[in-house]
Parts: structure tokens; C-alpha cells; sequence
């Protein structure tokens, strides 16, 4: 299957593992350079050092943030963010409060989301990663939702480190709620072209991927994130 158009400047090249070592990253931005995606994600421990071996180019570097449960208070959230901005960030993922949205409590969640939006405004986009295969399809709509409200940038199926990752269906679904005018960030599971395109096609925006150079080289990754 060939690639969509410029399917680079779409990945997020992602490297999230907590054994990750400098010279992990230092791979990580040179193949995000050689190949030209559209960011690293990477841990916020590792942000300056991306920052500083990014600088100069058009590749951005993305973090997580509340990451992978989502369970941290809006405020650590809002700090979270802040920091990693002063060292180069300049996009963040965040977790959602996911247990307050099956709790019901969107109040919460949507302060949750707006806390890390204020944090990032006019200096970092933000994505807010729902968890998907945790939700029932009620609540995958809501979290969209409730995301726009909050002023996000994107909504993003998943983690990788959970249950699951993206599917074509959630990813359809997504980008039915939040409509056109927000991104929808397809995360987990992207290991070949054939997904990527199938994603792009369900109106992904944005792949994470661990799988970057595998896709742009038309192979199959055996794992990703």
C-alpha cells in the first residue's frame, strides 16, 4: 500500500519506555531529522536533552504529561506542563482523570483538561489522550467533548500502556464528535503503512508511533511504544 502524502510530518516519532537511556534519545532525534516527522514524544526527563539536540530544525518536541494513568490532580497536571514548556516542549499529551469520567464527574475533567490548556497557552499545543479501550462508547464521546470545551488542540485514543490502542473504529468516532476543527491523534498499535493509511483515512491528523521509520520504510514493526 503506498503512503498518504507526506506521512512524516503526521508521526509523532515516540519513545516512552521507562528504561529509555540518552542514547536512545540521541537515535530518536536523529532518525526524527533523517526522516523529517513531525515531533518526538518523549518523558519529560528527556525534553531539554531533545530541546537541545533538536534545536535549529523544524522537528518539535512533544511530552506527556499525568502520564500513563491520568490519576494526577489538575494542578500537578498544570505544573507539569509549565515545566516541561520552560524546557523546550512544545506540544504535550495529557491523560485524562479517566476514573471521573466514568465516575460521571466532568466537572473534574474538563477543569482537569483546562488546567494543562491555560498552562500550555500561546506556547505549546495541547493533545488530551481519552484511554479508549477503557471507555464504553458514551463515555468516548463525552471525553471529546468535553476536551473541545476545555480549548485542546487534539484528542488521542491511547497510551500504548494499556489495554489496548487505536482502532480505526475509535478514531472514526473521535473525529465524528469533535468534528473538523480540532486534531485526532491516531496512538498504540500504528506498526505499518497499511494501519497508518487506515487511520489517516478514518481522519487521524496525527500518528504516535514507536514505528516511524518502520512505516516510512514499508515495513512491519514487531512491536510499538
Amino acid at each position: 500500500m503506498k503512503l498518504e502524502t507526506n506521512i512524516a510530518k503526521m508521526i509523532d516519532h515516540t519513545l516512552l519506555k521507562a528504561d529509555t537511556t540518552k542514547n536512545d534519545i540521541v537515535k530518536l532525534c536523529e532518525e526524527a531529522k533523517r526522516y523529517g516527522f513531525a515531533s518526538v514524544c518523549v518523558n519529560p526527563t528527556w525534553v531539554a536533552t531533545a530541546a537541545e539536540l533538536l534545536k535549529g530544525t523544524d522537528v518539535k518536541v512533544c511530552t506527556v504529561i499525568g502520564f500513563p494513568l491520568g490519576a494526577n490532580t489538575p494542578e500537578t497536571k498544570a505544573f507539569e506542563t509549565k515545566n516541561a514548556i520552560e524546557n523546550g516542549a512544545a506540544e504535550v499529551d495529557m491523560v485524562i482523570n479517566i476514573g471521573a469520567l466514568k465516575d460521571g464527574n466532568d466537572e473534574l475533567v474538563e477543569r482537569d483538561i483546562r488546567a494543562v490548556v491555560e498552562a500550555a497557552k500561546g506556547k505549546a499545543l495541547v493533545k488530551v489522550i481519552i484511554e479508549t479501550c477503557l471507555l464504553s462508547e458514551e463515555e468516548k464521546v463525552r471525553a471529546c467533548q468535553l476536551a473541545v470545551k476545555a480549548g485542546a488542540d487534539y484528542v488521542k485514543t491511547s497510551t500504548g500502556f494499556s489495554t489496548g490502542g487505536a482502532t480505526v473504529e475509535d478514531v472514526a468516532l473521535m473525529r465524528k464528535t469533535v468534528g473538523p476543527s480540532i486534531g485526532v491523534k491516531a496512538s498504540g498499535g500504528v506498526r505499518d503503512i497499511q494501519s497508518a493509511n487506515a487511520m489517516i483515512q478514518a481522519g487521524a491528523t496525527r500518528i504516535g508511533t514507536s514505528s516511524g521509520v518502520a512505516i516510512i520504510e514499508g515495513k512491519t514493526a514487531r512491536s510499538d511504544y
